[in-house]
């Protein structure tokens, strides 16, 4: 029993997180039931708990071109949402932001920066990329990293890529401590 306990635990650093989500706390504003559909498919595919973020999200979808987030408020794409599991990842990403809007403190952010090997957390000053942005490289790790599927169009394709920022298990287990958000025993069973 013990020895079955022990291979559980040490197996949560190793299996990538591919079990189903607990929480998350959204309305939709201008979904289809058909969008809505693919929204909660996304997010229920993530090992993640979107639990952690203490207010509601409105889900807003429409014709915007790109998806984004504010405070509370998650913008996506109709266009995006047409292409199915193409989209999950991009959904994970954008509510991945309302945890660090609603979640980290500067502190937490400061330590996810360094161990992100970010430049800057989020947009602070001009002339970086995307990539080098604490806050992107954090929201595509959750979305990697809590669904390491081959149909993930967040798949790092080089180690540049700012799902490749660090390696999934040691992102949860690092993630675990700041966000204090123990890795789920469903997140160990690779499906």
């Amino acid at each position: 029993m013990l020895l079955r306990l022990a291979a559980i635990l040490a197996a949560a650093f190793v299996l990538p997180a591919s079990a189903q989500a607990a929480g998350g706390d959204y309305a939709f504003a201008g979904a289809s039931a058909s969008e809505r559909t693919t929204v909660r498919a996304a997010l229920n595919a993530s090992s993640f708990d979107w639990g952690v973020v203490p207010k509601q999200v409105t889900i807003h979808v429409g014709r915007y071109g790109v998806s984004r987030s504010t405070p509370s408020h998650v913008w996506l794409d109709r266009g995006l949402l047409a292409s199915g599991r193409f989209a999950w990842a991009t959904v994970m990403d954008e509510y991945a932001h309302q945890v660090d809007f609603l979640v980290l403190d500067p502190a937490r952010r400061t330590l996810l920066q360094q161990r992100l090997g970010a430049s800057a957390w989020c947009y602070e000053g001009s002339g970086l990329e995307h990539g080098a942005q604490g806050c992107e490289r954090f929201a595509s790790m959750v979305a990697w990293a809590y669904w390491p599927s081959k149909d993930n169009s967040y798949r790092p394709a080089s180690s540049t890529d700012e799902s490749a920022a660090m390696a999934p298990g040691a992102f949860r287990a690092l993630l675990a401590t700041v966000v204090g958000m123990p890795t789920p025993v469903s997140a160990l069973i690779k499906r």
